[in-house]
């Protein structure tokens, strides 16, 4: 019997789950207010390894720039953060 059949599976794998590239809001700062953060841009300047994989923006830490920033997905901190910074956030497509 193969190898694969014989190890025990734990758990549930959902086999439609997507996994995101995290940034933080931290990292974000290296941009001039104003600047427009597309996720082309984030991987150009290296914030996310894999390519095809779809961008969340995450609170953690704090923004001082004012950034309008484009993303696949944001959670509830970042959204308060980034209006609370006086920039603008938009959810594109993953297509």
């Amino acid at each position: 019997m193969p190898l694969h059949r014989r190890m025990p599976k734990r758990g549930f794998h959902n086999p439609f789950g997507v996994s995101y590239s995290v940034v933080n809001l931290e990292e974000l700062n290296v941009f001039p207010a104003g600047e427009t953060v597309t996720p082309e841009l984030l991987r150009a300047h290296g914030f996310v390894r894999r390519a095809t994989d779809p961008i969340k923006v995450l609170g953690d830490g704090e923004l001082t720039t004012k950034l309008a920033i484009h993303a696949h997905a944001f959670s509830a901190s970042a959204k308060e953060k980034i209006t609370k910074a006086g920039g603008t956030f938009e959810v594109v497509s993953a297509a």
